[in-house]
């Protein structure tokens, strides 16, 4: 098993360690039909600019945690597509193997727990009840350290649990691979955004003519040959206008 270590440039990647080689629990995952392609089966384009996006394999993760007071160990520490955040395998002591989100600061060979009498430590999972409620007379306290730290609150019934763990998430794209940015979007479903000007006169009501030549019509128009830009679009003899009182005036 190959352990990657991350340097220390991002909150999210300090003393971070992620297993880079092993595969994915065969009964964890199972793939998912992939909606929103903007086509149908035939390839007829209902939808402009979406397409399939990368292939994905769907994780099955635990949020529950509802193994009480039984010890599970972290073997493996993960990258999951389908969420901003890093995902781990628990091993826990009666056999079971499951997927929880991955706690900051947690490393491989961790050992963490849920339960009603457990320490109150980074990744385990108490219910409600067994959590102090914190209050302090210096409300700038709790500021401070609301702006620090992130919990999942998952239910607030009495038999549900609260798992506090600040999350590893990279909320915004700033640190980008200069080889791999131009792709980010391809890989998410989006395809080009191209305008009407510049297609053919099969492709929208705008294409055609040699060179930069203008629309060719008095007003714009969609793709469909509707009127465009500013022409109220709202049906005629609707159900609901008895329901109007007046309109919004500016």
């Amino acid at each position: 098993m190959a352990i990657h270590s991350y340097k220390t440039s991002t909150l999210s990647t300090r003393n971070g360690a992620v297993d880079s080689q092993s595969n994915p629990r065969n009964n964890l995952i199972y793939g998912q039909h992939r909606c929103g392609k903007g086509c149908t089966a035939r390839g007829i384009i209902t939808t402009g600019h979406r397409e399939g996006g990368h292939k994905r394999l769907f994780r099955k993760i635990d949020f529950r945690r509802n193994e009480k007071d039984i010890y599970g160990r972290i073997i493996t520490i993960k990258y999951d597509p389908n969420r901003n955040a890093y995902i781990c395998l628990m091993h826990y002591r009666d056999g079971k193997k499951r997927y929880i989100l991955h706690p900051r600061g947690a490393i491989i060979e961790d050992t963490i727990v849920s339960g009603r009498e457990v320490p109150i430590k980074m990744g385990n999972a108490l219910p409600l009840s067994a959590i102090s409620s914190s209050r302090s007379r210096k409300p700038y306290v709790l500021e401070e350290a609301c702006t620090v730290w992130e919990g999942v609150l998952i239910d607030q019934k009495e038999e549900s649990t609260s798992t506090d763990m600040p999350l590893g998430t990279t909320m915004h794209n700033i640190e980008i691979t200069l080889g791999n940015c131009g792709q980010l979007a391809r890989a998410a479903g989006k395809r080009p955004v191209v305008r009407g000007v510049v297609m053919n006169p099969v492709d929208h009501p705008h294409g055609g003519g040699e060179g930069r030549a203008p629309i060719g019509r008095k007003k714009p128009a969609t793709p469909w040959g509707y009127p465009a830009l500013g022409r109220r679009s709202r049906k005629r003899n609707k159900y609901s206008d008895n329901l109007i009182l007046r309109r919004r005036s500016k």
